[in-house]
């Protein structure tokens, strides 16, 4: 996933662009399943969290929530809308990482202690192959299609072994994907293009059937002289990745989590060869009690 030039400029114009997403319907349904599975309070950290909105909505309802995103945009996107603290004080690749989380995390924590606290978000500017925590959470979640921009066999392994690490025993992780049979036959080789009154993008399709990769060439004309009417142009690659659901389970019980089920989004049926977008909630097992 050597895509480190993606959500650069397009993270600015991103919500007005994802503005059709029904964020909160999908909300409820990944906040159903954690409730399912146990998941009520604690912890909770959302990889590629983007601009967080997800974040934010799984903040209000009473989790205490870290954003992960490797787009620097992206997250001061995300702390501009909730006036979240400055992330750059977690630096990216820093000796100091660790000592910067854990000072945050306890403050936080002192805050609840106190009654008030506000439910702040934590972002930290990461890349979900090297995550890396001060302590463990009761859930992740990866939601959007964030898991399909993993698109090497041995980094979707990597990331799942670094859940596991930072997950709590019995901690549960849940994370959609869009399917093979979506980039083939829904979206295909479709050109989409928007136009909006201050930014504009062309965002063409080509899916390769034998790797499984789907390539974006998105192309964003973004306002930036509003009297003049001029707009500056960027273009960013995106790669995605689907991935057959064997495999996937076959990875995440190679990294030692529990696949406990896979649905067809947004309904707790199985899921089936035309499903578009699939959840997986997968488990790390319970700390293993060694007799007296």
């Amino acid at each position: 996933m050597e895509q480190d030039e993606i959500y650069g400029e397009f993270a600015y114009v991103y919500d007005e662009f994802m503005d059709n997403i029904p964020y909160e319907q999908w909300h409820d349904y990944l906040h159903g399943l954690l409730i399912k599975y146990g998941v009520t309070d604690g912890i909770v950290a959302d990889l590629a969290c983007g601009t967080g909105t997800m974040t934010k909505l799984l903040a209000d309802d009473g989790y205490d929530m870290i954003g992960v995103d490797m787009s620097y945009e992206m997250l001061e996107v995300a702390r501009q809308k909730y006036c979240c603290q400055d992330f750059d004080e977690i630096p990216y690749e820093s000796e100091s990482k660790s000592d910067s989380l854990k000072d945050a995390m306890e403050y936080n924590a002192q805050e609840q202690e106190t009654g008030e606290s506000k439910n702040e978000i934590l972002f930290l500017n990461q890349d979900m192959r090297e995550l890396d925590l001060y302590g463990t959470a009761a859930a992740m979640v990866c939601v959007c299609d964030g898991m399909n921009y993993i698109t090497d066999e041995n980094d979707l392994l990597k990331v799942f072994k670094k859940v596991k690490i930072f997950l709590d025993f019995g901690g549960i992780f849940i994370f959609d994907m869009k399917t093979g049979h979506f980039y083939e036959n829904i979206l295909g080789s479709r050109t989409i293009a928007e136009n909006r009154e201050d930014a504009s993008f062309i965002w063409e399709n080509e899916f390769h059937k034998d790797t499984g990769i789907n390539e974006y060439l998105l192309t964003i004309y973004s306002l930036v002289d509003d009297e003049n009417d001029l707009f500056e142009r960027s273009e960013e690659i995106h790669h995605q990745r689907a991935y057959d659901i064997k495999f996937v389970r076959d990875c995440l019980e190679k990294a030692g989590l529990s696949c406990l089920e896979v649905y067809d989004a947004f309904t707790e049926n199985a899921a089936k060869e035309d499903s578009e977008r699939i959840y997986f909630v997968a488990q790390r097992p319970e700390k293993k009690t060694i007799p007296a």
